[in-house]
């Protein structure tokens, strides 16, 4: 199908170079556009604001396939088309007696482009949500369908692509028996015990997020995510100074809390708790810019230095700063690839221009703190010293090159990251 109007990403901040989009409605089509096309790239929901899924030839949404939800019970699995939203999924997960390991901020992205892009979640224990992926479903270059199971060769190096193999059209994931979580917010920490405490902080529940402005001298909300399953919660009223919030908080200042996922400690199942946004809701209206950054849990403290350094520059350019942790995979162009991290996420105003020399100040203060930017996020960060951050760069690149030769799925992102182009 060609559109009439430009299409865009969620946010808006990225004008796809081509009016071409394909919406097939079956695995056939999908093998039939592939086999045909000279050049494409896949959507999913569009919720990355760099320019990853960018084509100036033509798109290929997978938004909508048939929904496959198939429950393995014996195998602890389910297989799901890959443009199932994570919030649909669990919905479906859920009264069926199973979860997920962990979700992201927001349940309305879709499963297929969080795998591809190392998108993760939150929790000192917790993988990004591409480590659970145990199957992929792949239409190669060719319009050829083959699937991959963990296990085979280069399956660890088949999950965070970028799409470049190929367009996933289901994925089987991991799942475990549902369980619930109990969410508190507490206002107020203030920096100086935050640095002291910061990886017990982090560490103090199954998901912890914590949110600044960098305008003040504290942070204006810890976000805890308690397992109910995990004995009883962890803190009193007061904790490090900060005290429990008295009401619903939404993490992003004037926004309203109503779109934010139940909080005050009643328990709830966990797709309704693990997100900060309510999957009923919009959280906002994309007018923003999201940057992202990941590196070794060990030099938390360090990176929490470097942000305090910057704090007059970044407050008046940020809607807010969160910091969160991810646990360790094996998935080769995962942000958080055998390092257990901290994640240093940024949503600023929605002005390129003035958050340019801000995200590369950031960038110098974290590189020798080995940061890894996250694919779907914006920022600058040299091709060479990208690669330098991942150990199996030269395998991806190498397997990317042998599932499509002629460059078929790759764009201009790629083409500098992962070609050095």
């Amino acid at each position: 199908m060609v559109t009439v109007q430009p299409i865009t990403n969620w946010a808006g901040n990225v004008v796809f170079s081509t009016r071409t989009l394909h919406r097939p409605t079956s695995v056939e089509q999908v093998q039939e556009v592939v086999a045909d096309a000279d050049h494409l790239r896949v959507l999913g929901t569009g919720h990355s604001f760099s320019a990853v899924a960018d084509s100036d030839r033509a798109l290929l949404t997978v938004a909508d396939l048939p929904r496959r939800i198939e429950i393995d019970a014996d195998r602890r699995s389910v297989t799901v088309s890959a443009g199932t939203r994570f919030g649909e999924l669990a919905q479906v997960l859920d009264p069926a007696g199973w979860a997920l390991h962990n979700l992201g901020s927001l349940p309305h992205i879709s499963i297929g482009g969080a795998v591809a892009t190392g998108t993760h979640g939150s929790g000192v224990t917790n993988g990004c949500l591409a480590s659970a992926v145990n199957a992929i479903e792949l239409v190669t270059p060719s319009g050829e369908l083959v699937h991959l199971a963990r296990g085979d060769e280069n399956f660890d190096g088949s999950v965070v692509t970028l799409g470049s193999l190929g367009v996933v059209t289901a994925l089987g994931l991991d799942i475990q028996p549902r369980y619930e979580i109990e969410q508190r917010v507490y206002d107020r920490m203030f920096l100086s015990a935050l640095r002291v405490n910061l990886r017990d902080v982090l560490s103090a529940a199954y998901s912890v997020s914590v949110f600044l402005t960098w305008r003040r001298p504290f942070a204006e909300q810890v976000w805890v995510k308690h397992r109910t399953d995990a004995g009883e919660w962890p803190h009193g009223r007061d904790w490090l100074g900060a005290t429990l919030a008295p009401g619903q908080r939404n993490p992003v200042p004037g926004q309203d809390p109503g779109f934010a996922t139940q909080q005050g400690g009643a328990p709830g199942p966990w797709h309704t708790r693990l997100p900060h946004f309510r999957l009923e809701f919009t959280p906002s209206a994309g007018e923003e810019l999201q940057t992202e950054y990941l590196l070794p849990i060990e030099n938390a403290v360090e990176a929490l230095d470097v942000l305090s350094g910057l704090a007059d520059r970044l407050a008046p350019n940020l809607h807010i700063c969160e910091l969160r942790t991810v646990a360790a995979d094996e998935l080769w162009l995962s942000e958080a690839y055998r390092q257990d991290s901290i994640a240093l996420h940024f949503t600023w105003l929605p002005d390129p221009e003035a958050a340019r020399p801000v995200i590369t100040a950031l960038e110098e203060g974290l590189a020798p703190l080995g940061a890894r930017p996250h694919w779907g996020k914006v920022f600058s960060t040299e091709p060479a010293d990208v690669a330098a951050r991942y150990p199996r760069f030269d395998d991806a690149r190498a397997l990317a090159r042998a599932y499509d030769p002629d460059g078929k799925f790759r764009n201009a992102f790629t083409a500098r990251y992962l070609d050095g182009v």
